[in-house]
């Protein structure tokens, strides 16, 4: 069970995603997380890229997948799967891109094991999660009205 400052509570337009956040997997990602979400940054930040059957991504402040904190954090690959729930860095062809965006399951994807970093796995809520709105990019999106941290 994670340890309530390790879990990560989204308010969301679909209702709550609750993510016990794995620093023993990727400390540096956990923590950057952690800044950002008490700055408030995760705060009205929409789903953008949503693909069925794959995975829910979010984490842009400009909603086109092309933006994040303006922080580049190193990876911290792991052997994690990416399966059903698992929460995941979003990043570019650089392995040391990932910043501000983060990506949900849907479904196994272990074919980014490896080459993303997880640092989490959604532990209440999933069923919120299979609600956002599909789309690349999805019109009228889903989004985090609030992020916080503890239980």
């Amino acid at each position: 069970m994670a340890k309530p400052e390790d879990t990560l509570t989204l308010e969301t337009t679909k209702g709550n995603v609750v993510i016990a956040m794995r620093p023993d997997l990727a400390p540096g990602h956990v923590a950057r997380i952690k800044e950002l979400v008490k700055s408030g940054f995760y705060d009205g930040i929409v789903f953008h890229r949503v693909i069925d059957g794959f995975m829910a991504q979010t984490g842009c402040p400009d909603g086109t997948g092309m933006s994040g904190s303006g922080k580049k954090l190193k990876a911290e690959f792991n052997k994690e799967p990416h399966v059903r729930g698992t929460v995941s860095m979003a990043r570019a062809s650089n392995p040391d891109s990932g910043d501000s965006q983060f990506f949900i399951c849907f479904d196994d994807a272990t074919f980014l094991d490896g080459q993303y970093t997880a640092w989490g796995n959604v532990i209440e809520g999933m069923d919120n999660v299979d609600k956002i709105k599909k789309g690349e990019p999805v019109s009228n999106p889903d989004k985090i009205i609030k992020a916080s941290l503890g239980a």
